[in-house]
């Protein structure tokens, strides 16, 4: 399956749950799109499971195989799966470019690594879904400090996750530590994707 590259307001709208983690595509219009997307409808077990499981995929933008594979090695890992999975999306490179404020979203970060203008330890990085390891830099390339939609999406920053610090002067953000279950994604039952999965 490949990436979805729809609307996002109304897949938001679909799943009740801002895929942009900022609520505005629920405010105006919080039930689902199309003529009976007011019809209130039981959810199957199955119905709610897939759901949980879509909205954290079209979050971080990945598709159906890279999303089973993360899934497929946070079982692998010791503590709980779910979280494990979580805290693995989490760090991606796209993700990181992201939570760093060098992108207004995660599309517009993918598309900054995809186009060489980010860097890892001071290495050019042009895959996405690369593992940032705590204690890893990400910066931009110098020519790449100039783009308009990076000063727009920087100045734009309010406040950054606690597990990643950021140097001003330098424009450099650091991936400090894993982040921790209560700083990600609080709406998330990530239990309803492992025991759809473990079926």
């Amino acid at each position: 399956m490949s990436r979805f590259t729809g609307s996002e307001w109304k897949k938001s709208r679909r799943l009740s749950y801002s895929i942009s983690e900022t609520g505005k595509e629920l405010n105006k219009r919080p039930y689902a799109p199309g003529q009976h997307g007011q019809r209130r409808k039981k959810l199957s077990e199955y119905a709610v499971q897939l759901q949980e499981k879509q909205r954290v995929r079209f979050t971080y933008g990945v598709n159906e195989k890279q999303f089973r594979k993360t899934f497929n090695e946070a079982k692998k890992m010791q503590g709980k799966q779910g979280e494990n999975f979580l805290f693995l999306l989490e760090s991606r490179l796209d993700n990181i470019v992201y939570r760093a404020g060098f992108a207004r979203t995660r599309q517009q970060a993918r598309q900054l690594v995809n186009h060489g203008h980010i860097l890892l330890d001071g290495s050019k990085a042009t895959i996405p879904s690369i593992r940032v390891k705590p204690g890893q830099m990400i910066s931009l390339k110098e020519k790449s400090k100039n783009l308009e939609i990076v000063k727009e999406s920087l100045e734009a920053v309010v406040s950054r996750q606690e597990y990643i610090s950021f140097d001003q002067d330098k424009n450099v953000a650091t991936y400090t530590r894993l982040p921790e279950r209560a700083e990600i994604l609080p709406e998330i039952k990530e239990n309803l994707i492992v025991e759809l999965y473990n079926k």
